[in-house]
């Protein structure tokens, strides 16, 4: 699943193509929105915004209308000159937007959908959601540390990190680098976390993150994530790997310095 910084650097890309400007063009190929009427309902107004937090990212048209978009596992955006071959077929394209010479482009979905700017505000999907790790506006980091003491005290620190609610745009990839950052192993329970150890966890992947939402590098260093077997950078120890949470999502850390 793209994880935050993913959604931001679709964003940084998006937004200088479509904020201020009335598309040209606007189609939703895909059947599932075909009868929709975006097209009409969109015509002639601008895009006043272009935002994103955590994993959503949000389209802002006049009119007080919203495109909400998350990727789950299998979406992407794309941003093409008109004519250059898309990233993905164009039968996978749900969205397209052209300005110009320019088109933006939204594949697989698959939560898309066309709101009120009163309705995203209460969505709780969006409303609900927790500090942004990525905003460039500074982390607050004392409603991180309420929302994770907020939880359930017996829930593993690995598997609240992951909940959009505590933190917003952590995934399973950051999720591992945070833990191993901070010495801490991901299943040790959130009671036993100190907030000197969760901090240390969320302040060491953040500028990283904000680096790939800027410039699109993969900025994860992988220390620890995806290294089963291999030798943990710090210690030597062999680190190990499987999964976590009630989602089964996958987790990586170093028994010898991970505690």
């Amino acid at each position: 699943m793209p994880e935050g910084d993913t959604i931001h650097y679709a964003a940084n890309r998006i937004r200088p193509v479509l904020e201020g400007r009335i598309p040209d063009d606007l189609r939703t190929p895909h059947p599932r929105l075909r009868g929709d009427r975006w097209p009409d309902r969109l015509q002639g107004r601008a895009v006043t915004g272009v935002d994103a937090h955590g994993k959503h990212l949000l389209l802002r048209f006049e009119g007080d209308l919203v495109v909400h978009s998350h990727l789950r596992m299998t979406g992407s955006w794309g941003v093409h000159p008109v004519g250059e071959r898309w990233q993905r077929v164009p039968r996978r394209a749900w969205l397209v937007i052209r300005v110009g010479g320019t088109e933006v482009v939204q594949f697989d979905g698959p939560v898309l959908e066309l709101m009120t700017a009163g309705r995203a505000r209460a969505d709780q999907r969006i409303a609900g959601l927790g500090p942004d790790i990525v905003a460039g506006d500074g982390l607050d980091e004392a409603r991180f540390l309420r929302r994770l003491r907020e939880d359930d005290p017996t829930r593993t620190i690995g598997d609240a990190l992951l909940d959009q609610r505590t933190i917003a745009g952590l995934g399973t990839v950051w999720r591992t680098e945070a833990c191993w950052a901070a010495g801490i192993d991901p299943h040790r329970p959130t009671g036993q976390v100190s907030d000197a150890e969760a901090l240390a966890a969320v302040r060491d992947v953040r500028p990283r993150m904000q680096l790939s939402a800027r410039t699109g590098a993969d900025a994860h260093g992988r220390t620890c994530y995806g290294r089963r077997g291999r030798p943990c950078a710090r210690c030597g120890t062999p680190i190990r790997g499987g999964q976590l949470g009630d989602d089964n999502r996958p987790v990586f850390w170093c028994p010898g310095c991970q505690s």
